[in-house]
């Protein structure tokens, strides 16, 4: 973990509490099931509870982990659902059975049907960016070369609109990061002067991966993964005036947690990449008074991880791994909310007896109970 030494700074005199963002990387399949790991830890060790943050950005596998907790998920529930607990009479926001939604969180790959769309994304964006190089992102400038992705993204859409079906999360500012295909430029969605867009289709052109999934329309334009700008977009909330940002990443890991898992120069090389966009991002938070925690993966969770981050075949694995090493990442996480009152225990781990005794607002504002069957 990466901290800045400096304690949390108050920004204005209206409140004694410090603003907190949480930024949520991108990282394919596995990638959302180490964050919903990551943020079970959190809450559970430190008693804060991650859907307060006065901010949270999320960028592809980030974005749905973000949207379900903007909307009122807690991270034990997603930790809980993808171990596969059942929870009877729980319905989502759509009157279905919460135990029948998909258990990797919209990681199911769907191919569409008809034939492939070998067409690149935007060929006047690939010209653009080889004849002036510097003035476009490297992420960017190469994804408008790949053919379009054969693969559906309306599990994606399904999941997010289990929470929230129409319109956008009930959370104040709720920041969803895509990348324009046309202009080559990163799109906040959520943010003040953003295109407006149902949070379904934001998280599902968040999460489309060029090549893999195939572009999504929002209004006119045409919109891939925020990945393709940056896999932790850390520097979004840079002029947001917070105190303190916890940021977990998951392509990312520290140059000590590489050596010792194992990834030299070829394996470890995507990932020192995105690390050092990552390190530049955080110093330029820091260097506005604002405290950065990074939380990225270990060891440990390389090894669960393997290559392919868009297996479904190791996502609980990888999930209940991160529990543990993120566990053991948190002292400084610890000490920077030390000072932040503990939310209710149903909001931190899952409470006890059915579904029909729980608190009002153990989950989403949307879900219900459906009544117990009386006995004959």
């Amino acid at each position: 973990m990466s901290v800045h030494a400096e304690g949390v700074r108050v920004v204005g005199s209206d409140s004694d509490r410090p603003r907190i963002g949480l930024v949520l990387g991108a990282g394919g399949v596995l990638g959302g099931a180490w964050l919903a790991g990551g943020l079970a830890a959190i809450a559970e060790e430190t008693g804060w509870d991650p859907a307060t943050a006065d901010v949270i950005v999320g960028t592809s596998a980030g974005s749905m982990i973000g949207a379900l907790l903007a909307g009122g998920v807690p991270p034990w529930f997603m930790a809980a659902h993808s171990a596969g607990d059942s929870f009877p009479g729980l319905l989502d926001a759509n009157g279905q059975p919460t135990d029948e939604a998909d258990r990797s969180a919209g990681g199911v790959l769907v191919r569409r049907k008809g034939f492939p769309d070998l067409r690149p994304y935007s060929v006047a964006l690939g010209l653009r960016a080889i004849a002036r190089p510097r003035a476009h992102r490297l992420g960017a400038a190469a994804a408008a070369w790949v053919p379009r992705g054969m693969m559906s993204t309306r599990p994606l859409r399904e999941t997010v609109q289990r929470v929230v079906p129409h319109g956008w999360a009930p959370h104040p500012a709720l920041w969803i990061v895509a990348t324009d295909c046309r202009a080559g430029r990163r799109v906040v969605f959520g943010r003040e002067g953003a295109p407006v867009a149902e949070l379904s289709e934001a998280v599902a052109a968040s999460c489309a991966v060029p090549g893999v999934y195939r572009p999504v329309r929002i209004g006119d334009r045409i919109y891939v993964d925020g990945g393709a700008w940056s896999a932790s977009n850390l520097d979004c909330v840079a002029r947001a005036e917070l105190d303190l940002v916890i940021c977990l990443n998951p392509l990312s890991s520290t140059a000590a947690e590489l050596e010792r898992g194992g990834r030299g120069r070829l394996r470890g090389g995507m990932r020192r990449t995105v690390g050092k966009r990552l390190g530049w991002e955080a110093r330029r938070l820091r260097e506005l008074g604002t405290q950065v925690l990074l939380v990225q993966p270990v060891a440990d969770d390389l090894e669960v991880m393997g290559g392919n981050m868009m297996s479904t075949a190791r996502r609980h694995q990888v999930l209940a791994t991160a529990q543990r090493t993120v566990r053991g990442q948190l002292d400084e996480v610890r000490a920077a909310l030390a000072g932040l009152p503990r939310a209710p225990q149903h909001r931190l781990s899952r409470p006890a007896g059915p579904v029909q005794e729980w608190p009002a607002d153990a989950l989403p504002p949307r879900t219900s109970v459906a009544p117990v069957a009386r006995q004959a």
